[in-house]
């Protein structure tokens, strides 16, 4: 029998409309925000305390310190540059200023910045100040650029007067400095482009080019390789034309001479009236009178005998007939051979020129890549040397020029703007590292948050997923360390049941289960998740146990062949089971143990691991295997392998009424599951709905409810005992209301 699946129940990816990228997308969520703060609270709150602390105490242990500052313009506007910038080619345009590009910048005020400038700047401050150092005055000095073409020079120092020396020093050394480079670069310029030009390296150069160019054309016998090479591909096209059109007649040709050969092997009288021979008309004409005399023989055979001189002659005319049909017939196979031979050689001859025609193509290809190569070598030569001859022209014209370098703003340097105290402020700081650290907490939080990529809640991963939720199971330390228990040991073990209120949390799941089943009821499902280490084989033994508990006939299958684990938390031993039905004869009733945790819950256990478990469940033994337990439990439970990196779940969830996942919250990665959803769809699997386990969110209303329900049920059989053996000698006892 068939296992029947819902239309209800089972939703398949497509179908629910799952977004599998959404997994892995972010939105701004303020609820989840909130969350990961508090998860991170301990990291928010170190973060805090330690810059907040490190900005007070930086506050208190330095001292006041006096600054000062200047500005320097490095690329002055003057009526001469504007006129020099004007011709093409010159460096006064852009000689020693600084460029607008922020990379430039950044040069030059590295270069000002450097010992080439700097180290004869503190070798006259020693004179005046013996202590100072050249490491302590470069991290006292700021250079930076906050307008275009201009720099601010600072420094700081505990003293007025030593700031206002260095600031002074400073300006003149940056002004000698911009003469300096500006003097240098043209007499540097002007002496590499006289050594290029005069020289005759570039003439030479564009000489030898086009030497080479007129050379490559004589060798070669073409004055444009492009050309010439369109016009060889033209004639190979033709030629390629020709050669199709030789070999298609030469087919023809060859087949109208076989089927001659099959003409001449028959008959005269044999042979069909469109025959290749009859197209020609000797042959026909010398045919006919053949049979004229074969007709007239036989009429005259009715009248006269063999030896009437009439027959014999008749005779005779039809033998001296025949050896001229014999020599046209041998005329025709003539002409067909010499046709195939003309056509051979038409065809060998075309290849022959065919192949020298696609030699000279190649060779023409490298002839055509040299001299386009050669040809780009001399235009930029060419440009190279023009460009050359026009800055010569340049030079000599703006070394003529007397432009000024770099300006102070202020030219009067002692109207720079004296140093001022400025004292740090304890309090200020407190604030302004508690504000930082609070920031850099929040973010590291966030971004921890973010990298650990894992569902937190249920409601994460409803929303995600876009799933039926079926249930929440929350973190229980019991369940956990039984499972983990089993996992480890070796032998038979039991594990206790779970507690009242987290039981009751598997018959709301159950009877979720049954509320999918509506139209058709649900009576096989395979529990699986995305990694091994969600919990499934726990939630799947719960559930077992809680359906069994309200009156189902419940039976566990350990489908998981590669590790199995069901056996022991049960307290069954694993000597025959499912790979024993499924690889042998026997019996699925043979391997079937009734649970002693539950009288309805009966359990198959996985048996001896087999080397290729995905064949084993992928049989046609298996399918109907499952098919009977189907019709003869009310619900038969699949512990598999996890999803990801596994066909097991998938092929078991195709011959039940769909897969239960179980996600970890806590540790189930959004990138792992996002995967094993991406799989489930692939294979078309049913999902029944998702349990969220391990939550360790809020406890919901609903299990305080049974928490106290369940205390109260004790304290109510607790005091019934009391009052029992307080009255057993009476014959009336009392009633608790």
């Amino acid at each position: 029998m068939a296992i029947l699946k819902s239309d209800k129940n089972p939703y398949l990816l497509s179908q629910a409309g799952t977004p599998l990228n959404d997994v892995e997308e972010g939105g701004l969520n303020l609820g989840q925000v909130g969350a990961a703060l508090r998860r991170r609270v301990l990291l928010i709150g170190a973060f805090t305390a330690i810059v907040a602390t490190a900005a007070a105490w930086q506050a208190k242990s330095e001292p006041p310190i006096y600054q000062g500052e200047f500005e320097i313009l490095t690329k002055p506007v003057t009526g001469e540059s504007k006129a020099i910038a004007n011709i093409p080619q010159t460096l006064g345009s852009s000689p020693v200023a600084p460029p607008a590009s922020e990379n430039e910048v950044e040069t030059t005020i590295k270069v000002l910045s450097s010992p080439r400038i700097l180290n004869s700047v503190v070798e006259k401050l020693q004179t005046k100040y013996p202590t100072l150092e050249y490491e302590s005055f470069v991290n006292n000095l700021d250079i930076k650029s906050e307008e275009k073409d201009i720099l601010t020079v600072g420094y700081v120092a505990p003293e007025k007067q030593k700031v206002s020396d260095v600031l002074n020093e400073l300006a003149q050394a940056y002004l000698e400095y911009s003469l300096e480079e500006r003097q240098e670069d043209i007499n540097q310029a002007i002496a590499f482009v006289q050594e290029r030009i005069t020289k005759g390296g570039l003439r030479q150069r564009v000489q030898q080019l086009q030497d080479k160019l007129r050379t490559l054309r004589s060798l070669n016998n073409l004055i444009e390789p492009a050309q010439k090479a369109e016009q060889i591909s033209e004639q190979i096209e033709k030629l390629t034309q020709q050669q199709l059109e030789n070999r298609v007649e030469y087919d023809r040709m060859l087949a109208a001479f076989q089927e001659l050969q099959k003409e001449l092997a028959q008959q005269p009288g044999e042979r069909a009236g469109n025959s290749i021979l009859s197209e020609n008309s000797r042959y026909e004409r010398i045919l006919d009178q053949i049979q004229q005399v074969d007709i007239e023989i036989k009429t005259q055979s009715a009248t006269f005998t063999d030896s009437n001189p009439t027959m014999q002659t008749l005779r005779e005319k039809k033998a001296n007939l025949i050896p001229l049909l014999n020599i046209e017939e041998q005329r025709v196979q003539k002409e067909f051979q010499n046709r195939i031979q003309t056509l051979q050689a038409a065809n060998i001859s075309l290849s022959d020129k065919l192949e020298q025609l696609n030699a000279y193509l190649r060779n023409l290809a490298t002839v055509t890549r040299d001299y386009e190569n050669i040809q780009r070598e001399l235009k930029i030569a060419t440009e190279g040397l023009n460009q050359f001859l026009t800055k010569q022209q340049a030079l000599e014209i703006e070394k003529s020029q007397k432009l000024q370098p770099w300006k102070l703003l202020d030219p009067q340097l002692t109207k720079v703007e004296k140093p001022k105290a400025t004292s740090p402020s304890t309090a200020n700081n407190l604030v302004l590292g508690g504000t930082l650290g609070l920031l850099l907490g929040i973010g590291a939080a966030l971004l921890v948050d973010k990298l650990s990529n894992v569902f937190y809640t249920s409601k994460e991963l409803k929303e995600t997923t876009r799933l039926p939720l079926l249930g929440v199971v929350p973190f229980s330390k019991q369940l956990a360390v039984s499972a983990k228990q089993d996992e480890q040991s070796t032998g038979a073990s039991q594990t206790a049941r779970a507690a009242f209120s987290e039981f009751e949390i598997f018959r709301s799941l159950y009877t979720n289960i049954l509320l999918l089943g509506s139209d058709i009821p649900i009576r096989s499902l395979v529990v699986s998740s995305a990694t091994p280490k969600d919990g499934k084989t726990t939630v799947a033994i719960q559930l077992a146990l809680a359906a069994a508990a309200m009156g189902q006939k419940v039976l566990l299958v350990d489908a998981n062949l590669r590790f199995p684990t069901i056996h022991r938390r049960v307290g069954l031993m694993n000597i025959q089971g499912l790979t024993d039905v499924i690889s042998s004869e026997l019996e699925w009733g043979n391997v079937i143990e009734r649970s002693p945790l539950e009288h309805n819950l009966y359990v198959m256990a996985a048996g001896p691991i087999p080397p290729d478990s995905t064949r084993l469940l992928a049989s046609k033994k298996m399918q109907d295997l499952m098919n009977e337990l189907h019709s003869t439990f009310d619900l038969v439970i699949y512990d598999t392998t996890a999803i990801v990196g596994f066909a097991d779940a998938n092929l078991l969830a195709a011959n039940t009424n769909g897969v239960m996942l179980v996600a970890g919250l806590g540790k189930l990665k959004r990138t792992t599951f996002a995967q094993a959803l991406e799989e489930i769809q692939i294979s078309g699997t049913p999902i029944l709905g998702l349990v969220a386990n391990k939550s360790k969110e809020s406890t919901p209303t609903s299990q305080s409810n049974y928490q106290q329900y369940h205390k109260l049920s004790a304290e109510i059989v607790a005091n019934d005992d009391v009052i029992e053996s307080k009255n057993s000698s009476e014959t009336s006892k009392i009633k608790l209301p």
